[in-house]
């Protein structure tokens, strides 16, 4: 099952895909990485989906991640008496705390933590920013707005205020119950919604308590100007272009980014691009040129993976949706342009052992005949280091920790492989060479690097570098220790 590409793809399931056999055939065309969406669905079905996921882990021997993500908390106006109001350009529009059903002229905010950070020039989007207010007045428990976008406002439409930092928590309730029983389930990844502050994700990563790796999603206006603090609270990040789109003007979104993506790569953590990536194929078995072109791009800037939501969660092709990205992340790789850009975008980083380890591991296997790079990681981290050099060659990431494993599969180029514990080097080299054969990353007449730290079983000790040949008769010649 090895994959001819080295961007992993994230597959959201749902009602569309929720079977085993869809499920099996979705990971058979490409999908590294399933995502369990807590927005819907239950308990029950999330746990059936974990289950189902973890049976095709074992029959096909590849690990596979399962990310959970979470809803953030969400904001949204009230109930109107006498069903949808149109909003003309130039309306006066109250938002309050009064539980009354709303008319066209107020309706009900249930959240004073709104009324609280609002200051008069600020902005309230209403369903996805399809209607835009400005705030003309504002106190603890109302706020007087001119509409500056007009539309039809209904019952239990969302709102989102791009101009403040909310006093909000990026965990509700139902985040906090779904946080505990996502870990219980044994979820490799958790996605937080809602992020405007590093302390967010540091609550989160207390109430995880290691049992899964915290991803921030960057969605909101706050978030992109927190950005650098947020990296080095999380684990991962995902561009959430949606949300953005929305609260930010949305010719700003490609820059930005293209900014995160970058600070991605350079601090070694994988990033993920998100959100209506292939938006038609909810409908249509064929994208649109635009839609690849998005996909295609984001290949190019350097991102680890790409998602799908609704295109696997409920639309009508969800296979064809994943075989379109992993063919069109394969065509992206074997373009020349894409390599020129990767390498270009290179930072130098050298600051431990590790980081010149993996340096001169790329810079090896980029000028002489090395089939692949092979990491023994305990905690990913080396793994991600080599990543983040993007070597022409395969990596292969070897773990004897399940964990640590699945983690990995949301990481660029990462061919993940359990291993047994070891305890001598000579092993490491041995088990490389067997491993690269087995999967078809090179035959007796190629090398490969390994790379591993000493003692074994020990993160954060890498610390040595090794060129072996794959017959293991010259290994045994050279080292019959």
């Amino acid at each position: 099952m090895r994959r001819h590409r080295n961007v992993k793809i994230v597959a959201t399931l749902g009602p569309a895909s929720a079977s085993k056999e869809m499920i099996r055939a979705l990971f058979d065309a490409g999908a590294d990485v399933f995502r369990l969406n807590m927005s819907h669905g239950s308990h029950d079905d999330h746990r059936a989906r974990h289950a189902t996921i973890r049976e095709i882990e074992a029959e096909t021997g590849r690990p596979i991640a399962i990310l959970a993500d979470l809803q953030g908390p969400k904001l949204r106006v009230g109930q109107f008496a006498d069903g949808p109001h149109d909003l003309a350009e130039g309306d006066r529009f109250r938002f309050d705390l009064d539980p009354a059903t709303g008319d066209a002229q107020r309706v009900q905010l249930p959240h004073p933590e709104i009324f609280a950070a609002l200051e008069p020039g600020a902005e309230l989007l209403v369903n996805d920013g399809k209607i835009r207010l400005r705030v003309d007045a504002c106190g603890p428990d109302f706020a007087d707005c001119t509409v500056t976008v007009p539309g039809t406002i209904s019952d239990r439409k969302g709102v989102n205020v791009p101009d403040v930092v909310l006093p909000l928590a990026a965990l509700s309730d139902k985040d906090r119950a779904d946080l505990e029983f996502a870990c219980e389930l044994g979820v490799d990844w958790l996605a937080l919604s809602f992020v405007q502050r590093a302390e967010d994700v540091e609550e989160a990563r207390r109430l995880a308590q290691g049992r899964a790796a915290v991803l921030s999603k960057i969605e909101k206006p706050a978030a992109v100007r927190a950005f650098d603090e947020i990296l080095k609270a999380s684990d991962g990040i995902m561009v959430a272009r949606g949300d953005l789109g929305v609260e930010l003007p949305v010719h700003s979104v490609p820059p930005i980014q293209k900014r995160l993506v970058r600070l991605c790569r350079a601090a070694a953590k994988p990033v993920i691009v998100a959100t209506q990536m292939l938006e038609s194929m909810i409908e249509s078995p064929m994208p649109t040129r635009a839609e690849v072109s998005d996909v295609a791009n984001a290949i190019y800037e350097g991102t680890d993976a790409v998602m799908l939501s609704a295109e696997s969660a409920a639309g009508a092709y969800p296979v064809e949706a994943v075989t379109t990205m992993d063919s069109v992340a394969r065509s992206v790789e074997a373009d020349p342009n894409y390599r020129a850009i990767i390498e270009a975008s290179r930072a130098a980083k050298l600051h431990s052992v590790a980081d010149a380890i993996v340096t001169a591991a790329r810079e090896i296997a980029e000028t002489t005949d090395i089939a692949a790079i092979c990491a023994f990681t305990q905690s990913g981290a080396t793994v991600s280091l080599v990543a983040r050099e993007r070597p022409r060659v395969p990596i292969l990431a070897m773990s004897p920790v399940d964990t640590v494993l699945r983690r990995m599969c949301l990481t660029w180029g990462a061919h993940c492989v359990k291993t047994a514990r070891l305890s001598r080097f000579k092993e490491a080299v041995v088990t490389s060479t067997r491993t690269a054969r087995e999967f078809g990353f090179a035959d007796e007449t190629r090398q490969v690097v390994v790379m591993a730290g000493v003692p074994f079983n020990v993160p954060g000790t890498t610390n040595i570098l090794r060129i072996a040949p794959c017959d293991e008769r010259l290994i045994y010649a050279t080292d019959p220790e």
